[in-house]
């Protein structure tokens, strides 16, 4: 290389370094956490296994919300879902509302957005969009002129690379690699052929999605802003499979969260804090040195990812809307607190029958078919997917698939009513008023879906 380009590279990345950092958030689609290698799963992530080699892995992050629509709103503007107004699926915020592309612009960032999106109205969310052609993912030649261009003309850019795997229909990557009668299914699905069928190529979309990570970190790791730049990866709410997505279990609430920042956060470092979606905007706006406006939800979990503090919240919050969702109950609302160990909660219709695409899919009922041949297991996991008590209280660290309910263990009766109140107080905050919020639910989307909204709760209610 001549010494004039060497001396070139050095002086970018000097100037790099020295300038507002670059923000990369890598997102997946209906990803449980625990199936990733680096998080002790089965499905292989060579990269994601590097990138937290090289940065901090979170152990304890959540989000607010287990569906795609309502969870991108809230990583999105710093806001919970009913806040903000964006707490059903299929959503839109409130139009005074403003997201981390607003404030970054403002600041002199470009914002972009390539893949998914799912977010309205698109006044709220002014990012730059792309997609890959004929996919619903993101562009790494997009990526790959944005690195170029920040580099020539030094403006920090936002990159969201939002993927759309491992959401079905699972048909990416080698599902050979995942041979169904060798996998170890969760304690939360019946062991059936089209399970560990569907298992299969669900853990084969994981290592593409694995694939894509690589990719497009691989083109930060070859241009002079790789050291100026925080990483952060998400593997969103759980799998469509039942317990997880739609659901306020953990399963469905908890998330991967891996951060990459040369020189900022320490390599090969694990953190337990309790952190969330609604904190990433904050966080990230710190990290551009930007004012973090009063009404954000969420709080900067930027002395974490230094190495200044090992704790940042004490509770996370969750909340499910069913009505208007595909193949959804007419209503059928959810309400969760946790803290380090316990998580809280509360079916505001339990005499309701929760349903959703998962139960009307095949594998589903396939179960119900095993259950009324006498599976004891079957039985007990179709009955307690669709038919909630009042109140749930589980033990995450002993019970991490939530399946032994503590609601009446005079044992736990302290934890029970300091969570109680701690989700009586943040509901409160929100302006949720509970099954009257959840009526008023399709209110909250974009007109073009609401009668498709309408249809969907209706045809949920048959």
């Amino acid at each position: 290389m001549p010494r004039t380009l060497i001396f070139l590279c050095g002086l970018l990345a000097t100037l790099q370094t020295n300038a507002a950092p670059n923000l990369l958030l890598i997102i997946a689609d209906d990803c449980t956490y625990r199936d990733m290698e680096v998080y002790g799963g089965q499905a292989k992530t060579p990269h994601l296994n590097k990138l937290a080699s090289e940065g901090m892995k979170f152990t304890r992050c959540f989000q607010a919300a287990p569906m795609c629509s309502p969870t991108r709103h809230c990583l999105y503007t710093g806001l919970y879902p009913v806040k903000s107004g964006a707490y059903p699926n299929h959503t839109m915020a409130y139009d005074w509302v403003k997201s981390i592309a607003t404030y970054l612009n403002e600041a002199g960032y470009t914002s972009h957005l390539s893949g998914k999106t799912h977010i309205n109205p698109k006044s709220v969310f002014p990012f730059e969009y792309s997609s890959l052609k004929g996919d619903n993912n993101p562009d790494p030649a997009v990526f790959a002129e944005v690195l170029k261009s920040s580099a020539q003309n030094g403006k920090p850019f936002l990159f969201i690379a939002a993927s759309n795997e491992p959401h079905t229909p699972w048909n990416k990557g080698d599902p050979s690699a995942y041979p169904p009668s060798s996998l170890k299914l969760p304690p939360v699905l019946v062991d059936s052929p089209d399970t560990r069928e569907g298992f299969s190529k669900y853990l084969a979309e994981i290592t593409y999605f694995d694939s894509q990570v690589g990719e497009l970190v691989g083109l930060l790791d070859q241009s002079p802003l790789r050291d100026n730049t925080l990483v952060i990866v998400l593997s969103e709410q759980g799998n469509s499979l039942p317990f997880a997505k739609w659901t306020c279990y953990d399963a469905g609430l908890a998330s991967a969260c891996i951060a990459r920042w040369p020189s900022q956060v320490k390599a090969g470092t694990v953190s337990d804090a309790l952190v969330e979606y609604v904190d990433v905007t904050p966080t990230f706006l710190d990290a551009a040195g930007v004012a973090q406006p009063d009404i954000l939800d969420g709080r900067s979990f930027l002395p974490v990812l230094k190495g200044e503090a090992t704790a940042h919240k004490t509770h996370v919050f969750g909340l499910q809307t069913t009505r208007g969702i595909n193949a959804g109950s007419d209503f059928y609302g959810i309400r969760s607190v946790r803290d380090g160990r316990y998580r809280y909660i509360r079916n505001l219709t339990p005499d309701a029958i929760f349903q959703n695409a998962a139960t009307g899919d095949a594998t589903f009922k396939t179960w119900r078919q095993m259950a009324a041949a006498g599976d004891v297991h079957a039985r007990r996991l179709v009955h307690d997917y669709q038919h909630r008590p009042a109140e749930e209280l589980y033990d995450t660290e002993n019970d991490p698939w939530n399946r032994v309910n503590l609601i009446a263990d005079p044992n736990f009766a302290s934890v029970r009513d300091e969570l109680r109140s701690q989700l009586d107080t943040w509901m409160k905050q929100q302006g949720d008023e509970g099954q009257a919020t959840e009526m008023k639910a399709l209110e909250r989307m974009p007109r073009s879906s609401k009668s498709e909204g309408k249809k969907k709760a209706k045809k949920g209610k048959a």
